[in-house]
């Protein structure tokens, strides 16, 4: 997981060790200790924003293109 002040910039856990809650922990986590507000999530991860949807995360904005200029919608969320 990388933190940048109120925002994940990334969270990755192996796919073995989906549906186990760790996810869930690194969130909790961030939230209550690193004080985590904003997460942006690729549009084309429907896993990933289901996810952050259930942990309290809603869509306030959509870009069409990554930070980088790439042509990959980004789902910009926050608590």
């Amino acid at each position: 997981m990388g933190i940048s002040d109120d925002k994940i910039e990334m969270l990755f856990v192996s796919p073995d060790y989906f549906r186990k809650g760790i996810g869930k922990r690194l969130i909790r986590l961030a939230i209550d200790e690193c004080k985590i507000r904003y997460i942006d999530v690729n549009e084309q991860n429907p896993n990933a924003l289901t996810f952050y949807q259930k942990m309290g995360f809603q869509v306030f904005e959509r870009t069409e293109t990554d930070e980088l200029g790439n042509p990959f919608p980004i789902l910009k969320m926050k608590l």
